[in-house]
């Protein structure tokens, strides 16, 4: 791609919009960068982008600003706009920042993609890879910004793929894309559900039948996503046998290849994380890894802060901090997922206005109690009343303390919100380290007097 003296809009001057930037700047181009926010709200590597050369205007989004524009490229967190549709009316063209810097790649990219999962996914399939010998990029929507990391000699690219990023990606060309489940997220940002499954589906489109997508077995909405492309298709399943990839009793195997997995030395707990695994053998050997590379992998990963990590254990009942639950169905995932037979779950947060029915069907079968705190507490509550004993608390420290007196002896406390942190906390690292640091502050209750 040569953008060479061309005028280039970067809408949105977060980490993605700067990698932008900073790309086309070292490519020669133009750069007017844009962003709602006020300037005195923005980064110092943002308004660094003026020492080499960028144009920066804050306070919103002048339909003026696109008029010279030939190309706009538009960060995930930026919604669409009057202003933005109309240059696309014209024929213009609008991509995302992971578009952009596909274009000057040459590595093989993985995409793993879906409402749940994709992170827990991602990163197993890079320590696969790794495992094999290769040296892979590992970010996306994961954390780094693949613009950040298109002038290292990559042997292939680990992406993890939002519904966001996926947006506008015309050209982009993934070598595997697995989407792992497609369940109700970010209705505030989509006209419906239907427009929010296609986003996600995007991807598949580019793909040849030299490629793979990797998807549930049985899942007919990822099935006609994945239809829209062309590539191989490779079913996995942690309950049906019959899937390219599956558990078979104790272990988990891919026939194709004559790879056996025991399930035992999966280090990672629930149904859910059995399936990530069997999505990331299926990535990895799409990209030349072994068994035996796999193996190892499927042995050393322990899994990410935030997802499902025993954060504590008092008077026999174990707390685990899932707060990277940020919707539904990934706390229905967590909560079915788990070994003790009932649960108290502190949920709540900035509501996605997706439907609360699947969580209360799981509340039904395994709940104790539930804990609600935030904006979607009114709404989480008018689901699940009179399923079960339901308490509302002003602060994670009272969540806390409220799950204690209401969990028993072999129950677990399970912080899973099915909502975003952004009511009451920076991000969802922040709520689980809030969450995380009341358990410890829990103390035993010592045994009554006379008691033996």
């Amino acid at each position: 791609m040569d953008v060479r003296a061309k005028t280039v809009v970067v809408v949105g001057l977060g980490r993605s919009g700067v990698a932008a930037a900073s790309l086309l700047l070292a490519r020669g181009a133009r750069v007017l960068g844009v962003d709602a926010a006020p300037r005195e709200q923005a980064s110092a590597a943002t308004i660094a982008l003026e020492a080499r050369g960028a144009q920066l205007s804050f306070g919103g989004y002048d339909p003026g600003l696109f008029a010279a524009a030939d190309l706009v490229v538009i960060s995930p967190g930026v919604p669409s706009f009057a202003a933005l549709e109309a240059f696309e009316q014209r024929g213009c063209e609008v991509i995302g920042e992971l578009e952009l810097a596909s274009r000057f790649v040459t590595a093989p990219i993985v995409l793993i993609g879906g409402t749940n999962g994709k992170s827990t996914t991602t990163a197993l399939t890079h320590a696969m890879l790794v495992a094999a010998g290769q040296k892979a990029f590992i970010g996306g929507n994961f954390g780094t910004p693949l613009a950040e990391a298109v002038d290292e000699a990559w042997d292939v690219n680990v992406l993890e793929i939002s519904s966001f990023q996926a947006e506008r990606v015309p050209t982009l060309h993934a070598r595997a894309h697995a989407l792992l489940n497609i369940t109700d997220d970010h209705l505030d940002r989509y006209a419906g559900f239907a427009a929010y499954a296609d986003a996600k589906g995007n991807p598949f489109v580019t793909m040849t039948s030299e490629d793979a997508a990797i998807v549930p077995l049985g899942d007919a909405l990822v099935a006609r996503q994945a239809a829209r492309g062309s590539a191989r298709v490779i079913t996995f399943s942690a309950s049906d046998d019959a899937a390219d990839i599956a558990l078979h009793g104790d272990r988990i195997r891919y026939p194709a290849k004559g790879w056996s997995f025991p399930l035992a030395g999966l280090k990672i707990s629930g149904a859910h994380n059995v399936a990530n695994a069997c999505t990331a053998i299926g990535l990895a050997a799409e990209l030349g890894a072994g068994e035996a590379a796999i193996t190892a992998a499927l042995a050393s990963f322990t899994g990410l802060d935030h997802r499902m990590v025993v954060a504590g254990e008092v008077d026999g009942v174990r707390y685990y901090d899932d707060s990277k639950g940020t919707n539904v169905g990934a706390s229905v995932a967590a909560l079915r997922g788990l070994t003790e037979p009932r649960v108290v779950l502190i949920a709540g947060g900035r509501d996605k206005l997706g439907a609360y029915e699947p969580l209360v069907d799981a509340l039904r079968d395994r709940g104790r109690a539930l804990v609600l705190i935030g904006e979607a507490a009114d709404r989480i509550e008018s689901a699940a009343r009179g399923i079960l004993p339901i308490s509302r608390a002003a602060t994670m420290r009272d969540a806390v303390a409220t799950a204690r007196e209401l969990a028993r002896s072999g129950d677990a406390v399970l912080l899973s919100p099915a909502c975003s942190s952004f009511d009451m906390f920076r991000d969802y690292k922040d709520r689980g380290d809030v969450f995380t640091q009341a358990v410890r502050d829990l103390a035993p209750v010592a045994p009554a007097r006379g008691a033996s």
